[in-house]
């Protein structure tokens, strides 16, 4: 059975306890606390406890801000939970810099934009994103149909040695870079049989959403807004929705445009975010990319915190009882 642990889904055996999990991840005898969907769980219930596939698990313990709080990607552990581009920016030394203030270590690249190959005596862009520092996300950014990008996939593959983790976009048209969703899923079907593994670039549909799992994608990443735009979240119940349903990481993508709708996203439950023209537009990108970093991790501990509920009227703070009236 599967069993969602801090948004991440792992394989137990049936009958499996809660105690059983945390054994497996190594947490017996530590100081933490359960949230069994979306119920705190006692400490002394967890051997009794017996865990039903798809139980949603969190596990929160005491941390300092920024500590290691990363998710599994197609096989692979990262502690950064955002993702960056590379274009934009003014040159590549300021790509450098905002790329190291971010923190990323999944970073994207798109082959049609970059000078990769193109010129022997230009500055080349793995010379400063290599691939022994970074994990390099070839993207398949401007094309349009799904024969363009399962062919740019492979070019990419090449190029790289075997690479097989890439971002699919198949776009619809060059006004709003929404993607085109049918053309997806048949790049999508494609590329997993020709064993790579798929990031992909959507819209916020659930049934989309949910489909492309389906067909075998890594990651699955819901547009906040259209690519570029910097409007932030404009549906967060569908974002929410989405993340709900999926048994795979689920990756904000396009829209963002400052630290706050990074931390929404994170407050959200998705895995991370993925972003370029947030950092690369801004007055300053360095320090955009060093405030998206904190947004992100701030975002991601209100998540584990869990916020408190809404209410309609005002609830004192301070006890009324003993007052002086």
């Amino acid at each position: 059975m599967n069993v969602i642990i801090n948004g991440e889904t792992r394989a137990f055996t049936d009958h499996a306890s809660v105690a059983t999990a945390i054994a497996e991840l190594g947490l017996t005898g530590k100081k933490i606390a359960v949230e069994l969907n979306k119920e705190i769980l006692p400490y002394d219930q967890f051997d009794r406890q017996v865990l039903q596939d798809n139980d949603r698990l969190e596990i929160v313990h005491a941390i300092g801000g920024g500590q290691d709080d990363g998710f599994m990607l197609a096989g692979k552990r990262y502690a950064s939970r955002l993702l960056v581009g590379t274009g934009k920016y003014k040159d590549l030394e300021e790509t450098r810099l905002a790329i190291e203030a971010s923190g990323a270590e999944i970073v994207t690249v798109a082959l049609r934009r970059t000078n990769i190959g193109q010129n022997p005596n230009a500055p080349n862009l793995l010379d400063i994103i290599s691939p022994d520092k970074y994990t390099i996300l070839p993207n398949t950014a401007g094309c349009y149909t799904a024969d363009d990008a399962v062919r740019t996939c492979r070019l990419a593959r090449e190029l790289l040695g075997g690479h097989k983790l890439v971002k699919l976009e198949v776009l619809a048209d060059q006004k709003t870079l929404f993607p085109d969703v049918a053309e997806t899923y048949l790049a999508a079907a494609l590329l997993v049989k020709d064993g790579f593994d798929v990031m992909v670039y959507t819209n916020d549909d659930p049934i989309a959403a949910k489909r492309l799992e389906d067909i075998g994608c890594v990651a699955v990443m819901p547009l906040a807004a259209p690519i570029g735009s910097g409007l932030g979240i404009r549906n967060p119940y569908n974002i929410l929705t989405i993340v709900e349903n999926a048994k795979v990481p689920i990756l904000v993508d396009a829209g963002v445009g400052t630290a706050s709708d990074a931390a929404i996203a994170m407050e959200l439950g998705c895995a991370g975010v993925l972003m370029n023209t947030a950092i690369a537009a801004a007055q300053n990108p360095i320090l955009m990319a060093s405030a998206m970093r904190k947004g992100i991790e701030a975002g991601r501990e209100a998540y584990l915190a869990g916020r408190m509920p809404r209410k309609r009227f005002a609830s004192a703070s301070s006890p009324i009882d003993g007052l002086f009236l």
